[in-house]
Parts: C-alpha cells; structure tokens; sequence
C-alpha cells in the first residue's frame, strides 16, 4: 500500500511540476495567421484555386519559399514588403494588388512595425504543399 501511494504521489508531483512549468512559458502567438476562405477543382487540370488570408505581424519576414502555381494577391490592410529572387524589393500598400509567378522563389513579411492583412488567390498544382521552403 505504501509503494502504491508513493507512486501516485511521484506521479501527481510530474503532472504538476508539467503544468507549472508549461505555465511559466506560456506559447507565443504564430507570426503568421493563414484564413482558408475556399477551394476549387480547375476542370480538366491538376490544378485548384484556394482562396484566402494571411495576416503577418508587424517586422516579421516569412523566409525565403515558393508556390506550386501563381498568386493573385491584394493588400487589405498595413504595408506588405515583397522580394522576389533577382528582382528588387517592393513595398505594396493599401489597395495594390500584385501577382507571382509560378513557382517563384520570394520572401514576404510586413513592412515596419505594423501587421499586414493580404487577400489572395493560388492557382496551384493539386496535391503539393502550399508553401515550399527554399534551398
């Protein structure tokens, strides 16, 4: 009986020890927040059109990646900071809508401290990730 309540005590001090340290850290919000809006089959192609969202915090920068198709985008709110690989940097604001090519390697974020709110439309190859890390 004493093994048995040395046990559950052993255990219950674990348990807690997990929730106060996991209280102590608490989990930081994602830098970036993607809103599925809809998706369709394109008939006749491997190819769909996913319609969304995607909100960025203020100076994040979402890293070098590509699309598997292009991106018809439109900024809703904030100022959208836009480089694509040899092309020179772009700062896209309220009201400008943009395109990327096919599969072109880019990074993106949010110009300055403010968070940025962009609209867009992929046309991209069914199956395939939507967001490919680059090399």
């Amino acid at each position: 009986m004493l093994k048995k309540s040395l046990l559950v005590s052993s255990v219950t001090a674990v348990l807690l020890g997990g929730v106060a340290h996991a209280q102590q850290a608490p989990l930081q919000p994602s830098p970036i927040k993607r809103t599925p809006l809809g998706k369709v089959d394109v008939p006749g192609s491997n190819y769909e059109v996913v319609f969304g969202i995607t909100e960025l915090a203020g100076g994040f920068k979402s890293g070098r990646h590509s699309h598997p198709g292009l991106v018809l985008a439109y900024v809703a709110e904030g100022e959208f900071w836009y480089l694509v690989d040899g092309q020179p940097e772009k700062i896209y604001k309220v009201g400008e809508a943009f395109q990327l090519p096919h599969s072109a390697i880019h990074n993106e974020g949010a110009a300055g401290s403010n968070p940025v709110k962009v609209m867009a439309v992929f046309v991209v190859e069914k199956g395939k990730p939507m967001v490919q890390p680059a090399q």
